[in-house]
């Protein structure tokens, strides 16, 4: 006969004034977020959870353990690793040696005149070209950056925001060149404007005429390229910024159910885009907190899509994730511990249930990594899939009353954020009123305050320092010569193309932004017109305007 909940917890108690009188080490038991850890968890702490309800089962609706009903038994994630740097040749030989060494998908890093849809030749991206990821101005960038891949054969995701829709577009008409139609085309543009506002600052065009790109990439996406996802909203700068799990987790699934409203407005039926949404989370050093948080996030997901946004269609209820192992955890003192923390972070991604996954390599706190870092990256991924035995069941970790009491307490600490976003007006009002700004720059404070104060450790950072430590990892060196080379085929291009079909494809984008129309369709004609990045930015600004971040304090 099994133990009443009344025993358990009577049990309990007594074996708590027990451990009381035990000495512990001087650390502050929380989770990295902060939230209080009991300090042991027992069926009393989950005997109110309703399992068929509540957990379930694989590939069955709340979907708290997994969208697939085998999970990695039927297919593994993707393994994708982060890579842009200089020119695009240099990118696209690092992409051949990527795919050579097993990886399974391509993931476009851009650089800053790029994510600001700016010119390589603009005056503002003096010093700038090429140095934190790839340059491209125009198709005959992208052209090269994807030289000898077949694009109908691999799957690609470009993180890129503001002047997502532009990159798109040259992406759909490399395909196009290759001879491959826009439909076979699989992968997904980050295009989340919102944490851009909240947490990155890479923005272009204020709130509203941002959100009207997004949906008409949704319109597009959805009718002509149906296994592409047109956004990926993205927790993983949000928690960089210094959110804590709970934030992260609030607040990109509050752009999320922004992003399905602005949509169902726009006339969308909510089955016809919904299934192609995906989203971006980090994983960040917690382990136990971030498997809750993955699991929380797609039960949250699946109730809200289908009880509120009324979604009929199953496939609209999936939340679908990349993870990234944490770049703010990386440290630049005993590097090599970065191939320890990001092994962890990457299996916590897994046991989590991610569909795919990003390993930073240990050296990306100093520079772009070096090939031999990226290479232990991604054999991390390989190691984790095809060793050590955790993708034999799925969500092998249900059932531990740890892991479903902090799932439960983070799905709840997520809905009282929710409460106060709508009581704001919604996502954009929030943002405007600096309340995501605030909440994070607090949490961010706070854990830096227990760093200071030894109540948490970083290894080599703030304890087990080494004096006089030299670091002997070779960096990843930009040469000038980028950006001359970068500025010269801008320059070739322009003296090259129809300067008649130019005008002609801008006009028609201007008037495409200014009567509602799709812009897609446009960007692309401007695209194949070689029309530049900066170009068709500007044309847009011209419209929307311009944002400035109100001040915050």
């Amino acid at each position: 006969m099994g133990n009443s909940s009344e025993d358990i917890k009577a049990a309990k108690d007594k074996w708590k004034k027990l451990a009381a009188k035990t000495e512990s080490l001087p650390l502050k038991y929380t989770t990295v977020s902060g939230e209080p850890i009991e300090m042991l968890y027992t069926p009393d702490d989950i005997n109110h959870i309703d399992f068929l309800n509540e957990i379930g089962f694989p590939g069955e609706y709340p979907y708290t353990r997994g969208i697939h009903t085998n999970m990695y038994r039927g297919r593994l994630w993707t393994m994708r690793q982060f890579a842009g740097f200089g020119t695009p040749e240099d990118t696209n030989e690092r992409y051949h040696y990527l795919l050579k060494h097993g990886q399974t998908g391509l993931s476009v890093a851009f650089d800053l005149p790029t994510l600001m849809g700016r010119d390589a030749d603009d005056p503002q991206s003096l010093g700038e070209v090429g140095i934190c990821g790839v340059s491209i101005s125009s198709l005959a960038d992208m052209e090269l950056l994807f030289k000898g891949i077949n694009l109908a054969q691999v799957s690609t995701s470009m993180t890129i925001n503001a002047p997502a829709a532009m990159l798109l577009a040259f992406y759909v008409a490399v395909a196009i060149k290759q001879g491959a139609s826009p439909s076979q085309l699989r992968g997904t543009i980050q295009a989340d404007i919102l944490k851009e506002y909240i947490a990155q600052k890479e923005w272009i065009y204020p709130p509203h005429p941002s959100m009207r790109i997004i949906t008409d990439m949704f319109e597009y996406c959805t009718n002509e390229m149906p296994q592409w996802n047109p956004i990926s909203i993205s927790g993983y700068h949000i928690r960089e910024a210094g959110a804590t799990a709970i934030q992260e987790l609030a607040f990109t699934l509050a752009d999320g159910f922004a992003y399905v409203e602005a949509g169902i407005e726009k006339g969308l039926n909510v089955d016809d885009f919904a299934p192609r949404l995906s989203f971006f989370f980090n994983s960040h050093l917690d382990f136990f907190e971030e498997i809750a948080k993955y699991r929380a996030a797609r039960k949250i997901w699946a109730k809200r899509l289908r009880n509120k946004y009324k979604a009929k269609n199953p496939r609209s209820w999936l939340l679908r994730f990349h993870t990234q192992t944490a770049g703010c955890t990386l440290t630049a003192q005993q590097p090599e511990n970065n191939i320890v923390r990001t092994a962890y972070q990457a299996l916590a991604g897994v046991l989590g249930g991610t569909q795919s996954l990003h390993t930073n390599s240990m050296d990306e706190t100093l520079a772009l990594p070096s090939e031999k870092a990226v290479k232990i990256a991604l054999r991390t991924q390989q190691i984790i899939s095809h060793e050590i035995g955790v993708t034999n069941t799925i969500d092998p970790l249900a059932g531990s009353y740890f892991i479903e009491a902090l799932t439960e307490k983070m799905e709840k600490g997520a809905e009282a954020y929710f409460e106060k976003i709508d009581s704001m007006g919604g996502v954009i009002p929030a943002i405007e009123a600096g309340f995501f700004q605030r909440e994070i720059a607090e949490s961010a404070y706070r854990y830096q305050q227990e760093l200071d104060r030894k109540e948490k450790i970083i290894v080599g950072v703030n304890d087990y320092i080494e004096e006089n430590e030299k670091i002997e990892i070779p960096i990843l060196y930009i040469p000038p010569e980028v950006e001359s080379k970068q500025r010269e085929r801008i320059a070739q291009v322009k003296a090259s193309r129809d300067k008649l079909k130019v005008d002609e494809t801008l006009s028609a984008l201007k008037r495409s932004a200014q009567d509602g129309s799709n812009l897609i369709p446009r960007l692309i004609d401007c695209t194949k017109a070689y029309v530049t990045l900066g170009e068709m930015s500007n044309t847009l600004a011209e419209v929307f305007g311009i944002y400035e971040e109100p001040a915050i304090f």
